[in-house]
């Protein structure tokens, strides 16, 4: 399955992730790496991925590799280069960087947050921040610190004390990181969110704009889930999906996830000392989802599947994200330097608006319309979805909330903005303009989700 997934990279970088950046024409790669090109210029990149024709490296796992104290990627003998052409271009562009850590790379084997690891993690993001990036930080870890500061002996196992200790461990946490940054003089600043936050579209710009303030202050904005009240997030992870809906938020043109792991393997290492890391992703489609019940952290269960879902998030959005184990020292400046660690996952689709980023990838959607099969190949050739063309609805939401659009099987094709409200689109499911205006008296909208307000996303 490896091979099917890095048999198609060259392809991807000739093809779409090659229009993806040429179409932006933002950046210029005429810097060094290290240094973002800056938004104002209108030059294109003279490096194109599609010079890139060489088959993207895969680096073979050690038998070790789960184990923190070893790194596969040094211990290969110099087969790939001190820095990836394609990671190159991908770096040069980043003016603004989301870096999401878990509480795996924050914490002892205790459960208590190790404060070297916090420290190594604070002089990276100030040596980032110099290169002139903007630099958002989405961390886990509340919990750990918790832990510490309540002086238990392990992690808690039921939800009441677990929200407790992220409830004890926030302000300690903000706290290490102030110490840690202090020397650079580098201000923190505390962003809690819930998924609500992101539902709501007044809130939703509300938090960028505040970003965009402490940005233009000098500070550092680390964004955490709200644990003490988010049940989801303290069970299945998901400050994962956190990073890439505040990816989206600010348009970033990359994500860094860091985790306890390499990046994504084509098998389990623990199991399998041929499973191989794949350096490249191209697209992630069902043969790279698939992978993710064999490459497990100690996140548990969905652990790689909740980052494979964040890294889809921003890459179908047109920006990139690189997987890589937090646990190795220096490991953002490795990335930052265009070395071959973790996974690259390439951008996949066009650069979407920050409209639509909202109401396809982040905001939830209020209901669901169930579409025939005519309405679903309109609607993927870009075409208005008709009320015609509606078999079932479900849920109730009002005009102007975001509705999910499925397939005739139950899969996601699409979402957007509904002109109707559900009470309305149920009377008019199935019926054409004639027999709408006979039963309305009029036809206020033609269309009951209009080509401007949907994206596909299936």
């Amino acid at each position: 399955m490896a091979h099917s997934v890095i048999s198609d990279v060259s392809l991807a970088i000739n093809g779409r992730c090659d229009r993806t950046f040429e179409e932006r024409s933002e950046y210029p790669a005429s810097q060094d790496i290290n240094q973002p090109t800056r938004a104002s210029s209108k030059k294109s990149f003279p490096m194109r991925y599609s010079r890139v024709t060489r088959r993207i490296p895969v680096v073979r796992a050690a038998r070790r590799v789960y184990q923190n104290t070893v790194d596969p990627i040094r211990s290969v003998a110099r087969a790939v280069p001190m820095f990836d052409p394609v990671r190159r271009d991908v770096v040069s562009q980043a003016h603004t960087v989301v870096i999401k850590v878990g509480t795996n790379v924050l914490a002892d084997p205790t459960g208590h947050l190790d404060r070297y690891r916090i420290q190594s993690l604070a002089d990276q993001l100030h040596r980032i921040r110099e290169s002139g990036r903007k630099v958002v930080l989405v961390t886990s870890g509340a919990i750990g610190a918790g832990v510490g500061k309540l002086g238990l002996g392990k992690r808690p196992s039921d939800l009441a004390h677990l929200q407790a200790c992220a409830a004890v461990g926030q302000s300690a946490l903000m706290q290490l990181y102030q110490e840690s940054l202090a020397r650079y003089g580098i201000h923190t600043a505390q962003i809690l969110l819930t998924a609500s936050d992101f539902d709501n579209r007044a809130r939703y710009l509300n938090a960028r704009n505040t970003i965009g303030t402490l940005f233009e202050y000098g500070a550092l904005p680390i964004i955490n889930e709200n644990d003490t009240v988010s049940v989801a997030e303290i069970k299945f992870g998901d400050n994962d999906h956190l990073a890439a809906m505040v990816t989206n938020l600010l348009r970033a043109p990359l994500l860094v996830l860091l985790t306890n792991v390499n990046g994504l393997y084509s098998d389990d290492p623990r199991s399998n000392p041929d499973a191989e890391l794949l350096a490249t992703v191209p697209n992630i489609d069902q043969s790279v989802t698939g992978l993710a019940a064999a490459t497990k952290s100690a996140l548990g269960t969905g652990g790689m599947e909740s980052k494979l879902k964040a890294a889809r998030l921003v890459t179908v959005s047109g920006e990139a994200v690189i997987m890589a184990n937090g646990s190795l020292d220096g490991i953002l400046d490795r990335v930052f330097a265009a070395e071959p660690v973790g996974t690259l996952f390439l951008p996949h689709g066009v650069d979407v608006p920050s409209r639509k980023r909202w109401f396809g990838f982040t905001a939830r959607p209020k209901g669901v319309l169930r579409l025939d099969a005519g309405a679903r190949q309109a609607v993927l050739d870009g075409k208005s979805l008709l009320p015609i063309g509606v078999t079932a609805i479900e849920g109730e939401f009002g005009k102007g909330e975001v509705v999910a659009i499925l397939d005739p099987e139950g899969g996601e094709v699409a979402r957007g903005l509904t002109n109707y409200a559900s009470t309305t689109a149920l009377r008019i499911r199935g019926l054409n303009s004639e027999r709408i205006a006979a039963l309305l008296g009029s036809v206020p909208y033609p269309e009951l989700v209009h080509r401007d307000n949907l994206i596909v996303t299936g």
